[in-house]
């Protein structure tokens, strides 16, 4: 995508940003964004310090960056007037006051309340009316929800990458009797990496035997054994985007109830995914997996959500889970991952990242899903 593509792209964003403002319930004349993830998602911008104002025109928006940084934001946000200040919220928040408004949004979830002090008392210094802050939570996050065609781009080559690295060890024997959980767990992120990750997901988890039925255990130095489930639960990055993959194999030998553990995971996956439809309740979307494990007597085994949305992080709006509120957007880019977890003897989670479509959700993780045994 050429940088022309990208920066209509922003602008976009921004002007939706601007138009759900405009539509919400608590309307302002100027805005803040301060959180790094959401100014990065409406100005490309990477830095470790910035804000953005929005503006009730896009010719008022503006971002802040401090000056190591001023060469950077000419590069990546050179469609913005850029600010250089160090307190790029305080900074961006007297403009708006100079510019004239008499309100002023700003990320409830992101500003700590020292620096919310700091706010108050940067526009109390100012000479003139002071403008009413007020608090918006989720603002950029609900935007995000949706992706636009570059993003869902960035996604599958996210996932494909996921798809090529776990094959790799697969074939190359590094899941196998004896090696430990780190080992497996540092050759599937080095491969990741040669494969043109920008960088992993999030730690890799690799589960082993007992191990398994932690749903998020970190990979130790435990040796994997014949008759080990062995969980996987890992992740590329790509342009900033994450992938989130889970697959659960055995090792050397497998039991009946191993068997039949994984064929109510995959069942419960099948009828999750099945479930992902524009519109469609959360919590509903969560109940037609979370059901068929009930109905098979595990409920008390299955203790977390069905899944998450993914993007810019690796978790992010929307949450799909038991007490979820709200509807499935077509558009967004969201995991299904149900497990049953039994103390003490193992445990599965089958997980894939899917965009949610009009007709059937398009599955960006590839990796058979059969019960296999390595």
């Amino acid at each position: 995508m050429s940088a022309t593509a990208m920066t209509s792209d922003y602008r976009a964003r921004r002007d939706r940003f601007r138009d759900q403002l405009a539509g919400s319930d608590q309307p302002v004349d100027a805005f803040v964004v301060s959180d790094l993830v959401n100014v990065g998602y409406l100005t490309g911008f990477t830095g470790s310090n910035a804000a953005l104002l929005i503006g009730a025109s896009a010719d008022a928006d503006r971002i802040c960056t401090d000056g190591r940084y001023r060469t950077q934001v000419g590069e990546q946000s050179g469609d913005l007037e850029a600010v250089i200040a160090r307190d790029c919220l305080t900074e961006l928040a007297r403009q708006a006051r100079a510019a004239g408004a008499a309100t002023i949004g700003f990320e409830g979830d992101a500003v700590t309340v020292a620096a919310h002090r700091a706010l108050i008392s940067a526009l109390d210094d100012a000479s003139g009316p002071v403008p009413e802050l007020v608090a918006h939570t989720g603002a950029v996050q609900r935007l995000r929800i949706v992706k636009d065609a570059g993003e869902v781009d960035l996604l599958r080559a996210a996932c494909t990458i996921g798809d090529k690295a776990l094959a790799t060890i697969i074939e190359r024997g590094v899941i196998r009797p004896g090696a430990t959980e780190r080992d497996v767990a540092r050759s599937l992120e080095w491969e990741m990496y040669a494969l043109g990750a920008d960088d992993i997901a999030f730690e890799t988890i690799v589960a082993a035997g007992a191990n398994s039925a932690i749903p998020h255990h970190r990979p130790t130095q435990a040796v994997l054994a014949d008759g080990d489930f062995v969980k996987i639960d890992f992740g590329a990055v790509v342009g900033g985007y994450h992938s989130d993959m889970t697959r659960t194999y055995v090792l050397g030998r497998a039991a009946d109830w191993q068997r039949e553990i994984y064929d109510l995971v995959a069942q419960a996956q099948a009828a999750g995914r099945a479930a992902l439809r524009p519109d469609a309740e959360l919590r509903e979307v969560d109940a037609a997996a979370r059901s068929v494990i009930a109905d098979a007597g595990h409920a008390e085994h299955y203790v977390h959500g069905l899944g998450h949305g993914v993007g810019l992080q690796i978790h992010e709006a929307p949450g799909i889970g038991a007490l979820a509120t709200g509807t499935l957007p077509c558009g967004a880019a969201v995991t299904v991952e149900p497990g049953v977890y039994l103390p003490g003897r193992g445990g599965v989670r089958i997980e894939d990242t899917l965009i949610v479509t009009d007709d059937a959700p398009e599955l960006l993780t590839a990796t058979d899903k059969t019960f296999t045994v390595i």
